[in-house]
């Protein structure tokens, strides 16, 4: 059973510069997504797993590894992707987990 996959306007904006910048290198990359551990991991590929569930993200299809369930969204510093429990409220862009201040320097804006 595939899990439910939601993805935050912030993690889609970075996937789909990442995507933009991987096929300059290599037209067949793809993005794959994984968790490890409290962190989802995203990944170049050529051709997705036997298992992986396709999802379209606006005009980007990524790829994700069976059991992932929740939303992908956007943690600071660094612009790093998590999976945070479904139905779980998006990042502010620029906002740090746990409230604060604003951008901390991120390569992606």
């Amino acid at each position: 059973m595939w899990g439910v996959i939601e993805v935050s306007d912030w993690a889609r904006d970075i996937l789909g510069r990442s995507h933009e910048a991987a096929r300059r290198f290599n037209p067949q990359a793809r993005i794959r997504l994984a968790k490890r551990g409290s962190e989802v991991q995203a990944m170049f590929i050529d051709r997705p797993g036997p298992n992986d569930q396709a999802i379209v993200v606006g005009d980007l299809t990524i790829f994700v590894e069976p059991g992932l369930d929740g939303l992908i969204d956007v943690e600071e510093p660094h612009d790093r992707l998590v999976l945070r429990p479904s139905g779980s409220r998006p990042n502010d862009r620029g906002q740090p987990a746990g409230g604060g201040g604003g951008d901390q320097g991120s390569i992606w804006r």
